[in-house]
């Protein structure tokens, strides 16, 4: 079990294993063989970075029941696809920028996002799991209203920033049942366990393999719970998965 992490220090991207409140450098690639090195850092000496570059994300619709029925939606019966562009992602700590130019109505949605750790191309489902490096968090930030008013989801959920992902990969953890947190300024606004999936993980990896390649670093956000709700500027949105730790974000307006 290993909690893999990106991050900055003295402007050169490094990855480490987090222990604790340290975090150890590797050398070699998280998606092939690594070691740990003698460098040890604070982790609060080092700026966190979304743990992987992804190349696209895919993210599901609909996909918990308390969900569907909180917005009076069937349950689906294929996993509903839509893309993230790469250039919406941010790490932890880092601002969701509120795209006031066009919208009036942004959330937050909080999951639980799968990390391809090598391609992925029309595999099975009880092949899935040797395609997974681990589980992170991730925020699928929306414009509700432009999801509401556009055909495609793709203006709601690709703004700059609209990403976050973090804070590290965790390559041993639960899935089955897993419980999923959502705090607006403190307050729980979702709390629910990956039990009320409708897609599992492994059928959801399976299922998108056979749409599209997905590359090692790829990102699967896998559906997010009931109690999706709006932000406004100065908010801090935390999400905490548990086995992984949280992704805290700020609402900015620039």
């Amino acid at each position: 079990m290993l909690k893999l992490a990106r991050f900055l220090k003295n402007g050169l991207i490094k990855y480490g294993v987090v222990e604790g409140e340290n975090i150890v450098e590797i050398e070699g690639s998280i998606f092939g063989d690594f070691k740990k090195t003698s460098v040890k850092r604070k982790l609060d000496e080092v700026k966190p970075l979304a743990p992987c570059e992804p190349s696209k994300i895919v993210a599901i619709g609909l996909n918990y029941k308390a969900h569907a029925a909180e917005f009076s939606k069937p349950l689906p019966e294929e996993p509903m696809l839509f893309l993230k562009p790469s250039t919406a992602v941010i790490g932890t700590g880092d601002d969701i920028v509120y795209p006031s130019h066009m919208s009036r109505r942004v959330d937050y949605e909080g999951e639980l996002a799968i990390v391809i750790g090598k391609k992925a191309h029309m595999i099975k489902k009880e092949d899935a799991k040797e395609y997974i490096l681990g589980y992170t968090c991730i925020n699928d930030v929306t414009a509700r209203d432009l999801q509401g008013k556009d055909i495609q989801y793709t203006r709601a959920k690709g703004f700059d920033t609209f990403a976050p992902i973090g804070p590290c990969i965790e390559t041993d953890l639960n899935q089955e049942d897993v419980r999923i947190e959502t705090y607006l300024n403190g307050e729980k606004r979702q709390d629910t366990s990956t039990c009320d999936m409708i897609f599992d993980v492994y059928h959801l990896l399976s299922f998108i393999s056979c749409v599209m390649t997905l590359n090692s670093g790829d990102v699967i956000a896998t559906g997010t719970p009931s109690g999706v709700g709006k932000m406004k500027h100065g908010d801090r949105i935390e999400i905490r998965i548990q086995g992984i730790g949280s992704l805290v974000n700020t609402v900015s307006s620039k």
